[in-house]
């Protein structure tokens, strides 16, 4: 099951052209979403997210890491052309076929807030191949004060992979995709997307 977000040709503030659907819903999605749920301009928090790094639980290994560039200039999502979306949505991760066999990663995510405070901040995360759900995470950031800078570690037991699947994980990149949905409250206010590849050693 997977509501209908596509948003192909729409203004970026058209939010009535947009179907934000319910934590509840979101949670019975058993496929990538089309499109994108809510546009940019949800995000009244002003929410942007600094960095983020993934390490192996076990080993403390980094697996990932990114960082926002401190001396780019601010993008004016107002009047970001939808076809452009994916750039600021949308990223792609390629963590080697290793990453299958992980039992427990760790991530550590840092945002910023903007003026107002955030009440009850919550990121649903949905993980699929092709129409079948691999797994789901739903983590409450709770309460962020204004204009702060907020780091939040999370702990992310994988589940173990039937062999068959595995390997068509491997076989097939980019078909495993996520759908991040972030709500304050039980207003959607943002909605990124993901996609991975676990690419076999040379």
């Amino acid at each position: 099951m997977v509501g209908e977000c596509d948003m192909q040709g729409l203004s970026l503030d058209d939010t009535a052209a947009y179907y934000a659907p319910a934590a509840d819903e979101v949670l019975t999605y058993t496929e990538p979403t089309p499109g994108y749920c809510c546009p940019l301009s949800a995000n009244i928090y002003g929410i942007e997210f600094e960095s983020f790094r993934i390490r192996d639980y076990e080993t403390g290994q980094c697996l990932f890491e990114v960082s926002k560039d401190p001396e780019a200039p601010p993008i004016d999502l107002n009047n970001l052309p939808p076809e452009m979306e994916d750039q600021v949505r949308c990223i792609s991760y390629d963590f080697g076929a290793e990453f299958l066999d992980l039992k427990t990663v760790g991530t550590t995510l840092q945002f910023a807030v903007g003026p107002n405070e955030v009440p009850n901040f919550r990121m649903i995360e949905r993980h699929y191949f092709r129409n079948h759900l691999i797994k789901s995470f739903d983590f409450n950031f709770g309460f962020c004060i204004p204009n702060s800078v907020n780091t939040w570690e999370a702990i992310y037991d994988l589940p173990e992979l039937d062999p068959e699947l595995k390997q068509q994980l491997i076989d097939f990149p980019w078909e495993t995709q996520s759908d991040s949905f972030y709500y304050v409250g039980e207003t959607m206010i943002m909605h990124n997307k993901a996609k991975y590849a676990y690419t076999l050693p040379p």
